[in-house]
């Protein structure tokens, strides 16, 4: 039996583990896995290239918790350690074994999904334990050996028992720790970060039911056995080739992942790459609300099977956070920080990878099937929509198949549109202009006015499309979006030929001053005099496009820059001066007829607004069944 210190350049590392290394305490049973899997891969490998000359079998990792002794074991078939081994790798702290078996074998153990890199993963043991012990059998000849350590830099190295070759780590749970004790919360851990790890991991064991014998009675019971409960898949999906994969492969590894999500996915999408870094992975488009924030943290990030983070920002770019699936790779640290993701070269390489993999799976799905595309278009915009904001590379993508949706229904790309729309939608100056509603409801007698000049009408409501239109009107030549209720339709698209009025000056500022009285100084209408067809409505209210979008704009984040954040609503009253009802209001002497004519004909615009509401609609109702009388 041997003595000695642990080698280390503080007097007690352990407080420093406890306190300052791991922010959460938890993980340590990750570690300690990812520990015993990679014992286990390297002596798969060493088998393999004939190194190692015992027979690899089946092996497993198994989790065992004996709450009676308040211990907690985690035992492997790897190829265990020597005491030389012990000496080298236990005591000489944040030395990794992972590594240096890395570099020795470089060549031969690319594949070999060595999780490595761990350094003091070990020692996070500490966290929760009062004392560790580890008990090992090397693969190779020589006797098995014991270590214990009981938080102190003080620790114990003798001769084991052990038959097997392998590792048992036993931990002595401290007080403060007993939650590790139970198995809903060891099932809890192992479920979060050990789901998909490359060996099985035994937990307990199951009764599982076995086929009946022939002769069997009805009524007579079906046999049952007990057979490991093996906690983990140690083959998703993404660790295959798509080749080897069916369409419901995928959709049963999405309902893996998600168990409680009840929708199917809508398509996916997988990702392999090996240069110039290493990642796979598969993403899922979900049906998606408008929402941007409640979709968010869905992906789940794994370093060879062992899961890091749910939060992937930085490594996948933002606009696809929305997403849901799993990226692997070995190029990112298991412990992660953001720092470190906002600086590596490495890690914004997978990003471009991951946009540009994206832009090129929705053009084929857009190209194979473009009336499929069309009808899972509202599910998916709010994704699109946001990367042709965030990405320019994106962008330049998705100019192939974004696309525009009217209010009938039909859908055109960018450039369908401009040719669509070229000849009837072009002002006077020569720039395009595009009309949108957002909301077919109460916009409807709007849409219906530019429908009838044989305008196109776009339907775009997502909540970040005022942003989108911005950038679309900068990166294109001649273009303008205007909400249908922007203006009289007429001034919409400016064309050279103008109505002439059928009232005097003298008439028109006396109708402006009856009108400003009638809707008082708090008003929040312009009044504005338009000489239009007799055949258009007398009162129109429209929003100015230039404000109410910097106002959306402000809501979906980005207008506050505008100053736009509390101003209030800002409405035009258009009044159509050759209209019948408005010279009859004119020539009106009787001043409570003219007052009631007045306010009835800017409640019917109001109304047409959607902006009638609470006591002033009581009042509108009730004057208008006097009005019928």
């Amino acid at each position: 039996m041997a003595t000695g210190k642990i080698n280390v350049s503080v007097d007690n590392i352990f407080p420093l583990i406890k306190k300052f290394l791991y922010s959460d305490h938890e993980i340590f049973l990750r570690e300690l896995i990812s520990n015993a899997t990679d014992a286990t891969l390297k002596l798969k490998h060493l088998t393999s290239i004939g190194e190692s000359k015992v027979t690899y079998g089946n092996p497993l990792i198994e989790v065992k918790i004996d709450k009676e002794g308040k211990k907690l074991h985690v035992i492997d078939q790897g190829l265990g350690m020597t005491e030389e081994e012990v000496k080298k790798y236990i005591n000489e702290v944040a030395f990794s074994g992972a590594e240096e078996f890395l570099n020795k074998y470089e060549d031969s153990a690319k594949d070999a999904g060595i999780i490595g890199h761990f350094g003091l993963g070990f020692y996070s043991a500490f966290m929760v334990a009062k004392k560790v012990e580890l008990i090992t059998k090397s693969h190779q000849e020589a006797p098995a050996v014991h270590w214990s350590c009981d938080g102190s830099p003080e620790f114990t190295i003798k001769k084991a028992k052990k038959e097997e070759r392998g590792t048992e780590i036993i931990l002595h749970i401290a007080d403060d720790s007993t939650e590790f004790l139970e198995e809903g919360k060891i099932r809890e851990l192992l479920t979060k970060y050990n789901k998909f790890m490359p060996i099985p991991i035994k937990f307990g064991t199951k009764t599982e039911t076995l086929p009946k014998p022939e002769g069997a009675k009805e009524d007579d019971p079906a046999p049952t056995k007990e057979v490991d409960n093996i906690i983990n898949n140690p083959t998703p999906a993404w660790t295959k080739q798509p080749t080897d994969l069916k369409d419901e492969d995928y959709k049963s590894f999405y309902r893996e992942l998600y168990p409680m999500q009840f929708e199917e996915p809508l398509f996916h999408i997988h990702l392999n790459v090996d240069y110039p870094f290493n990642l796979t992975g598969i993403l899922y488009f979900p049906k998606l609300t408008n929402d941007l924030n409640i979709q968010k943290d869905r992906i789940q990030l794994y370093q060879n099977q062992v899961f890091v983070t749910d939060n992937v920002e930085g490594i996948v770019p933002e606009f696809l956070t929305m997403l849901r699936g799993v990226i692997d790779s070995p190029d990112i640290p298991l412990n992660v920080s953001r720092s470190y993701l906002q600086a590596d070269g490495a890690v914004k390489k997978i990003s471009s990878y991951i946009t540009r993999k994206v832009a090129d799976k929705l053009n084929s799905l857009f190209k194979e099937n473009r009336a499929d595309f069309e009808k899972k278009w509202n599910d998916i915009k709010i994704v699109i929509e946001y990367g042709m904001l965030s990405e320019d590379k994106f962008f330049e993508k998705a100019e192939k198949f974004a696309l525009y949706p009217t209010v009938d229904g039909n859908y055109f790309t960018f450039e369908e549109l401009q040719e669509k729309i070229k000849d009837q939608q072009t002002d006077k100056d020569g720039k395009l202009v595009i009309l949108y509603a957002s909301d077919k409801e109460t916009q409807h007698s709007y849409i219906k006015s530019a429908q009838a000049k044989a305008y196109e009408v776009l339907l775009l409501d997502s909540p970040i499309i005022a942003h989108l239109m911005q950038k679309l009107e900068t990166s294109k030549e001649n273009i303008s979006f205007a909400r249908v209720d922007a203006d009289h339709v007429d001034n919409l698209i400016k064309k050279e030929d103008t109505q002439i009025s059928k009232l005097s000056d003298e008439e028109k500022e006396k109708l402006k001053e009856e009108l400003e009285k009638t809707l008082g100084e708090q008003s929040s209408f312009t009044v504005q005099l338009e000489a239009m067809d007799s055949q258009a409505a007398p009162f129109i209210i429209t929003e100015p496009e230039f404000m109410r979008r910097m106002k959306d704009m402000q809501k979906s984040g980005g207008g506050g820059m505008f100053g736009m954040g509390n101003m209030p609503e800002m409405y035009n009253l258009i009044v159509n001066t050759n209209h019948g009802l408005v010279g009859e209001i004119l020539n009106t002497k009787t001043v409570k007829k003219k007052e009631r004519l007045i306010n009835q004909a800017i409640d019917l615009a109001r109304l047409s607004k959607g902006l009638l509401k609470g006591e002033e609609l009581t009042n509108f109702i009730a004057r208008s069944y006097e009005m019928v009388k």
